[in-house]
Formats: C-alpha cells, structure tokens, sequence
C-alpha cells in the first residue's frame, strides 16, 4: 500500500492529520482545474474549497480500487459544472492567471520578457476560449490535456462512457480550433507610429 493510500484509509478512519496531508498534496491540482473551469480566481478558491469539503463528507464512499486523484479530480469537475450551469447567462470576470508558475525568480537563463508575454497573452486567449465550451466538454478537455488523465479515467469521473469522452474531445477540439483561427483573423487595434506602447 503506497503512502498516498495509508492516508485514506487513516482519514477513512477519523484522522484529520492523514486529511490535511492529502488536501497539500491535491490543493494545487484541484485549484489548477477549479481555475481552468470556472476562469477567475476566486470562484477557484470556492470551489476547491468546496472539492474538499465535499471529499472529506463523502470519504466513506471512496472505492479504494479507484485512483483517488480521478475521484478528487471527479468531484472538482461535477462541483464546477453545476456552478457553470447555474451562472451560465451572467457575465464571469477574467482574473490574472494564479498558479504555482506565476511568480519566478529571474536568473540569467530566465526566457526574455517579450516571450513570457506572448505566452500569457496565449494562456489568457485559451482560458477565454475554454469559457466558450459546454461544462462537460470543458472538463473533458482539462482533464486530459491538463492532467493527462486518460479517456477511461475521464468517462470514469465525468460519469460517460469512453466513447462518448472520445465525441466530446473531438468536438471539443475542433470547437477550440475554430475559435482560435477566428480570435486570430479579429483585427488588432493598431497604434500610430508616434504614440507609446502602453496606448
């Protein structure tokens, strides 16, 4: 039996302390997943919070034959889709991306400022364009390209079959991609040659 496993059972068992070590352990990944569903930080701090709550209340029903990361992972999704689905007309707030990456030291490897812009810019377009897909699909696509959990591992937590995480992936992806060729071919406001960068 692995460690991560001897803390669940301990916390199947009343131990807080064995809890506490798996929330450090998954806090991250779950808030990274709450983030990448629900697009601002702070309904990402909720629901994490939430993922837990709801983890620590259910604990008795895990079937330890399962990886406990999908079932984390499971419950932080269907939470995420129903919060999607209960604000889906009301205008969402976009937030600075937050995550464990964010704040780095400079070193003298470190990329140039430049190329670390373009690649929030691109993040912050695809956190945009995720927004833009159906709560399943949305977690069927994180949870593969973010976790690279696998299609059965997806259908396990999402609640599907394989094929129909396979349709959805499809989908998904050729959703995003159509969203980001027509994001790329939207004209950039363009600055006069005189005028500063940050107008």
């Amino acid at each position: 039996m692995d460690e991560e496993m001897v803390w669940v059972v301990q916390a199947q068992h009343g131990s807080d302390e064995a809890f506490t070590k798996l929330v450090e352990a998954y806090q991250a990944h779950v808030y990274n997943l709450c983030y990448r569903m629900l697009g601002d930080a702070e309904s990402a701090e909720d629901a994490a919070q939430e993922t837990f709550l709801r983890a620590y209340q259910h604990l008795y029903r895990y079937d330890q034959k399962r990886s406990f990361a999908t079932w984390l992972l499971s419950i932080a999704a269907h939470y995420c889709i129903d919060r999607l689905r209960r604000r889906k007309f009301s205008m969402v707030s976009m937030d600075a991306e937050e995550d464990e990456n964010s704040l780095e030291l400079l070193d003298a490897d470190a990329p140039n400022p430049e190329t670390e812009m373009m690649r929030k810019e691109q993040r912050e377009r695809l956190q945009i364009l995720l927004k833009g897909l159906d709560g399943m699909d949305r977690a069927a696509i994180i949870m593969r390209y973010w976790y690279d959990c696998s299609e059965s591992e997806i259908a396990e937590a999402l609640h599907l079959t394989v094929s129909a995480v396979k349709s959805r992936l499809h989908r998904a992806r050729r959703e995003l991609a159509g969203l980001w060729q027509e994001d790329s071919r939207r004209p950039k406001p363009e600055r006069r040659p005189h005028e500063s960068p940050a107008f």
